[in-house]
């Protein structure tokens, strides 16, 4: 079990205590301090909102209590407000006072807190320490919080440092950790091995495109098919984008990190699956090579592709690999990528975007989303709106209309999907646009813990 430094696994009756006080019950919890703590609290006007806090001191220099404002117990973030705004120092939530707040949810929200992307740029503190009983059962925890920070950290660092070669390196070192096999298909051996439409993306740029997978578990369990966005950069291709729409393109692969990361949860809670991660992994780059608009390209499945927009790349290279994931036959295929501005302006930044072919998923994945607290918003498979993707000189086009952009995405995907078969999508920021409490400004993982308490509640 790793556990990150801000996380202390010892005797919390030592360590500062934190009540965790809901606004309506804050009255009831003043009346169990003492006078002088009492009057402290209600002189300096605390109110108990979520996110706030007040210390309580002991009269010598120190502090004998923090109260902490929750909304949700039940919210792994609850606590996130605290470890860089408390002093530096070892605190635990008071055994008796405050809120039940999991031990496990603890650990997450602490964790999720006190991140912070240090690669460029060293934090201007260190997070205050979070106590927790060692006796408590803090694996499937420490493990989330390990996942979200692998997907935090991938989409933070530049494209520089994480290009097709450096996500392989980070998909080997959990297949290493973990004892599973990795296959790298690259350059011209993409062409070779039929995958045509991931070559034809990555084919410009001087970091030679791949598709990585990964394969774990064993044989005779159900298989599970986990697929991932990888446009390490996305310069829109020769469709170019505008340089306030390239600016963040870095996160272009956050659907391939969520994938990732993923993957090394199912196999470090060892779910009993038959893992496949596949993770096309390419730049869209503009050059002599590059693919152009009006283009007819192969895919895997057969089916011709006219290029109306080279900046709808991801789909072009996710097409090859939910066709090569459906061959596998797999009980289940999940894709996961940043693939359309249209979800955001549907849904906002904090809601990914589901697409599902099968009800029950579906709805199992929305029940987990509401129960972790870290939701997914559906929105239909309209296949009218298949006449959007319609090609005179091919068997569909990989753009269209604007209307309805994150669908028909979504249903260009799915004719790569065999009659029968199970797959949801989800089309996801990975990303947050200013710092709030356990949320920083930067990478992000979404929807990560929902979807592994559905996997978990479908295999486990």
């Amino acid at each position: 079990m790793n556990l990150p430094d801000c996380i202390e696994p010892a005797d919390p009756s030592a360590a500062t205590p934190i009540l965790a006080v809901r606004a309506d019950a804050l009255e009831a919890t003043l009346a169990a301090l003492q006078p002088d703590a009492r009057a402290w609290v209600q002189a300096n006007g605390f109110a108990a909102r979520p996110d706030t806090w007040i210390a309580v001191p002991d009269g010598q220099g120190g502090i004998a209590l923090v109260l902490a404002g929750i909304e949700d117990a039940a919210d792994p973030r609850a606590l996130s407000a605290l470890p860089n705004a408390l002093p530096e120092g070892r605190y635990a939530l008071h055994p008796a006072l405050g809120e039940r707040i999991a031990p496990g949810h603890a650990l997450l929200g602490w964790g999720l807190g006190a991140y912070r992307f240090t690669r460029y740029l060293k934090a201007p503190r260190a997070p205050a320490t979070l106590v927790l009983d060692p006796a408590a059962d803090l694996g499937e925890s420490a493990a989330l919080l390990e996942a979200c920070t692998r997907v935090r950290d991938l989409v933070n660092t530049p494209t520089q440092d994480l290009g097709p070669e450096e996500l392989e390196a980070a998909a080997r070192a959990l297949a290493q950790r973990h004892g599973a096999q990795l296959r790298v298909v690259k350059g011209e051996d993409l062409l070779r091995e039929n995958f045509p439409a991931i070559h034809a993306v990555g084919r410009a740029s001087h970091r030679a495109p791949r598709l990585i997978e990964l394969t774990w578990g064993d044989p005779s369990h159900p298989r599970l098919a986990l697929v991932g966005k990888g446009v390490c950069f996305d310069t829109g291709g020769l469709d170019l984008k505008p340089s306030d729409g390239m600016r963040n393109m870095k996160t272009d692969m956050g659907g391939g990190a969520h994938a990732i990361s993923l993957a090394g949860l199912v196999m470090a809670r060892r779910l009993p699956v038959r893992l496949s991660l596949l993770v096309p992994a390419v730049e869209n780059a503009v050059g002599p090579e590059a693919y152009r608009p009006g283009e007819v390209i192969a895919t895997r499945k057969g089916l011709s592709v006219e290029i109306d927009n080279t900046d709808a790349e991801g789909r072009v290279i996710l097409c090859d690999a939910l066709a090569y994931a459906a061959e596998g036959q797999p009980d289940l295929i999940l894709d996961f990528a940043t693939l359309t501005g249209a979800a955001r302006i549907a849904l906002g930044p904090d809601l990914p975007v589901l697409f599902a072919n099968d009800e029950a998923l579906a709805a199992r994945w929305i029940e987990a989303g509401e129960a972790e607290r870290d939701p997914v918003w559906r929105l239909p498979l309209w296949r009218p709106y298949l006449r959007y993707l319609d090609s005179t000189i091919a068997d569909l086009a990989n753009a269209g209309s604007r209307m309805a952009g994150a669908v028909t995405a979504a249903l260009y995907l799915e004719k790569f999907i065999p009659e029968g078969q199970r797959w949801a999508h989800l089309d996801v920021y990975s990303w947050n646009d200013a710092d709030r409490p356990g949320r920083p400004r930067g990478g992000e993982a979404m929807a990560l813990r929902s979807v592994f308490a559905m996997l978990k509640a479908r295999y486990g």
